[in-house]
């Protein structure tokens, strides 16, 4: 019996334990952030909150959580927080940010990276004319101008992606890439899967019907972006990946996209903002409007290697771009 109950409690998950009440300090605010899976993109931005919110005069006292892409931990997550009274609690990505909205409903709820708060169920309109706990920011990319310039670059016919069925943003980004393809006579061939695991089997089913590939901000997809780059490079394909963050280390051929320790930044500041008394029903979900939040990445070295030639004008514009094998020097 002594065995079966030291058993269980080595079973029980770490996060319990993570936040003891005692150290939480008087003068503090208590932080609940639930994370949707460690990826350097969801790192930045988790890094990007604490660091502005360290910055500012407000003693914030951070319980870091990963579901590692499990709902059922997300919603024990967010269960805890709510027993611990988090003073705060944030979602970083669309899974955890959905958990804590089921959950806490009398404390501000912020969500960080969510592309499409609306189709999330995160808010009831743009408009912000419904009460509300939650407020947040959208990591929605200017997705028709980059697949243009990415259908002048690579003179594509056929498009693939590969986006997670489960999850509300890579549906959506699913269905705008799909639409702006149908607009332009170009064939869209997706391949949907449920966790990390299937990403590259998915790459491999579809990369002999495809001239060029798009994966677009879907955290499951990115997380396993290694394995896109792969297939794709052994094929012949263009790699589009919008998320720069996880494109330093892979053969793409261009990446454009937000860099993500700015998004975590700017939910420290709505964070900020709520905590200075700021209603979240007044400022509901903010996009990025200014295109110097969003950075353009080259691969000369893949882009040789396919025989693929970039505008001047367009490497001029570029944030980064890389030759043998490292980045160049910008002036």
């Amino acid at each position: 019996m002594k065995k079966c109950i030291i058993l269980a409690l080595l079973l029980i998950p770490t996060f319990l334990f993570a936040q003891p009440a005692s150290e939480v300090q008087q003068d503090s605010v208590a932080i609940g952030i639930s994370k949707m899976v460690a990826h350097p993109a969801l790192d930045a931005i988790e890094q990007g909150i604490q660091d502005y919110l360290n910055s500012t005069d407000i003693k914030a006292i951070f319980d870091l959580q990963n579901c590692n892409a499990e709902i059922g931990t997300a919603i024990a997550i967010a269960q805890k927080f709510k027993s611990d009274k988090k003073d705060l609690v944030i979602g970083i990505a669309t899974p955890p940010a959905q958990a804590l909205a089921q959950v806490i409903t009398d404390i501000p709820v912020v969500f960080g990276a969510i592309t499409d708060p609306l189709a999330a169920g995160l808010v009831a309109n743009y408009d912000r004319t419904e009460a509300t706990n939650i407020a947040g920011i959208s990591d929605l990319n200017p997705v028709e101008l980059q697949l243009d310039t990415f259908f002048t670059i690579t003179k594509a016919k056929k498009l693939g992606m590969i986006y997670t069925s489960s999850e509300a943003n890579g549906v959506a980004m699913m269905e705008l890439a799909r639409d702006i393809c149908k607009e332009r006579g170009i064939e869209f061939i997706a391949a949907a899967v449920s966790n990390s695991s299937e990403v590259k089997m998915a790459a491999q089913s579809i990369v002999g019907r495809i001239d060029a590939m798009y994966i677009a901000i879907d955290n499951t997809v990115v997380s396993a972006i290694a394995g896109v780059s792969d297939v794709c490079s052994k094929a012949g394909i263009p790699l589009f990946n919008t998320d720069t963050t996880s494109s330093e280390n892979i053969d793409f051929l261009m990446s454009w996209g937000f860099n993500y320790y700015t998004v975590g930044v700017e939910t420290g500041k709505v964070v900020e903002r709520i905590l200075n008394g700021e209603d979240p029903k007044d400022i509901g979900a903010v996009f990025f409007d200014d295109p110097t939040q969003f950075e353009l990445w080259f691969n000369l070295d893949v882009a040789k290697k396919l025989g693929i030639t970039i505008d001047e004008r367009l490497l001029n514009s570029a944030a980064e771009i890389f030759k043998d094998g490292k980045k160049m020097l910008r002036p």
